[in-house]
């Protein structure tokens, strides 16, 4: 079996990826790696390898993926482009030389049905990344697939699309840059892309080389993950009051007023406030770029996937 290894195996994502993958594949068979790797040890179980590795620090990406054959790469916690994409082009290139064989990249959901081209700010690290991997494929005299899995927007993410909304402080108004009518998201529970996502990583690590290509269909491609059903935000804030018990309203503002409001830092990275160009995530909705349902989560579960309003009333 190829040894996997998950950066950053910490973080909403890495750690479901790492929770299911040790349910799929022997605990030996992993490499975990975060910039807390104490933090791993206390919640995963024994046998894994813990190592340590920081997107922000280029130095101790060049010995992390040493050993490992099957990276998942998680991507870089921002919304950021040019910063975000050399993180992320940095641990690609060092886990190349390292020897990884296949990466498996989590991209997002926006840019529609496969698309390569995205109004959404916070899309162009994706799209360039799976950009970077596909030429690197093609130019590098080293050997190297990938697959990019492009993670369905998570349904516990709404408080980013409704302008913070708290469900256990709820207001009546959400302000944001759009109407809230439709197309709209298929939302998509994060454990249950965590779940499939380590489905498609170890049936690929368990697979013989020469089986590959009959065995498993996403080398070198793009896989869409999502929700089952695509909810407008106007239902997006229906299912909201009706999970705290308040009548929820969309008041559509300018994204002049938007980039204004008091964001309290959470748009800001490395001392840059990017409001302003997260506000072209609401233009992308309001394209359609993530009103796309493929059944490919339903068939790698084996289930229906849950329903958004199910995840939302758990988390009340």
């Amino acid at each position: 079996m190829s040894r996997i290894g998950v950066f950053p195996a910490a973080g909403g994502l890495g750690s479901s990826i790492t929770k299911h993958l040790q349910t799929l594949v022997p605990a030996s068979q992993l490499v975990l790696i975060a910039r807390k790797p104490e933090s791993l040890a206390k919640e995963f179980s024994a046998g894994a390898a813990v190592r340590r590795a920081d997107y922000d620090v280029s130095s101790t990406l060049e010995k992390a993926f040493e050993g490992i054959d099957v990276l998942m790469l998680i991507s870089y916690a921002s919304f950021e482009i040019k910063h975000r994409v050399n993180a992320h082009k940095a641990a690609i290139l060092a886990a190349h030389k390292s020897g990884v064989k296949h990466i498996f990249y989590s991209s997002l959901a926006f840019a529609g049905d496969y698309t390569d081209s995205s109004v959404a700010h916070v899309m162009g690290a994706h799209l360039a990344t799976e950009k970077f991997l596909a030429e690197l494929v093609s130019t590098s005299p080293r050997p190297i697939t990938y697959t990019s899995i492009r993670e369905g927007l998570y349904s516990e993410s709404f408080p980013i699309y409704t302008n913070w909304f708290d469900l256990h402080n709820p207001v009546d108004e959400i302000t944001i840059p759009h109407d809230g009518s439709g197309p709209g998201v298929a939302w998509v529970k994060r454990d249950e892309l965590g779940e499939a996502t380590a489905k498609l990583v170890a049936k690929y690590a368990t697979t013989t080389n020469a089986n590959v290509a009959a065995g498993f269909p996403y080398v070198n491609k793009i896989v869409l993950l999502t929700g089952p059903k695509i909810y407008s935000l106007n239902e997006t804030a229906e299912i909201l009051g009706r999970a705290v018990g308040k009548d929820v309203k969309i008041r559509e503002i300018s994204v002049d007023e938007y980039a204004k409001l008091d964001h309290k830092g959470r748009h800001t990275y490395h001392g840059v406030d990017l409001a302003r160009e997260w506000a072209t995530a609401w233009e992308a909705i309001r394209r359609g770029e993530t009103a796309v349902v493929t059944p490919t989560l339903k068939e790698i579960l084996g289930r229906e996937p849950e329903q958004y309003e199910v995840t939302i009333r758990g988390m009340v």
